[in-house]
């Protein structure tokens, strides 16, 4: 898969392994990926857009299925942070798993431990897509969290 003229400067391929950019044609070594949640910024759009291609061009052509009641898909599956967290994991997970360093059980160990339970999560009805329909995104709120006041030190 090459990368899109309208790619941003320095974004590696959808296919490529995180971890690893290309300079001038070469593949080099460079920082080990961190999680997308840890990132911010330009940095974070930079690795959504290369997790958007993956997602748009291997996961969901090879492994997408049709979108029913229950069967879930949001067309904008990266407005839900838990998405864009597991789609993520996901794609690292595919990176070391099927890239050519990987060995050849490989590619059978990502679809049993990875695929499976992650297409499980999301695609359940009550799961991060529940109430999102083909061409409709519902936001979902936060749960309420109750202020956690500091513990009191004890005495000595």
């Amino acid at each position: 898969m090459t990368r899109t003229s309208d790619a941003p400067e320095g974004a590696r391929n959808a296919d490529e392994p995180p971890g690893r950019t290309q300079d001038k044609g070469e593949d080099s070594p460079a920082a080990k990926p961190k999680f997308i949640l840890y990132l911010d910024g330009p940095e974070y759009q930079q690795e959504l857009y290369q997790l958007v291609q993956w997602t748009h061009h291997v996961l969901l052509p090879v492994y997408g299925r049709e979108v029913t009641s229950t069967a879930p898909w949001c067309s904008q599956w990266w407005e839900h942070p838990g998405v864009v967290a597991q789609l993520h994991g996901l794609w690292l997970a595919w990176s070391q798993l099927t890239g050519p360093d990987a060995d050849l059980a490989g590619p059978a160990s990502w679809h049993r431990d990875f695929l499976g339970p992650v297409m499980g999560v999301l695609r359940d009805p009550a799961g991060p897509f529940a109430g999102c329909k083909p061409g409709y995104h519902r936001p979902k709120e936060v749960p309420p969290v109750d202020q956690l006041a500091p513990p009191q030190p004890h005495a000595a």
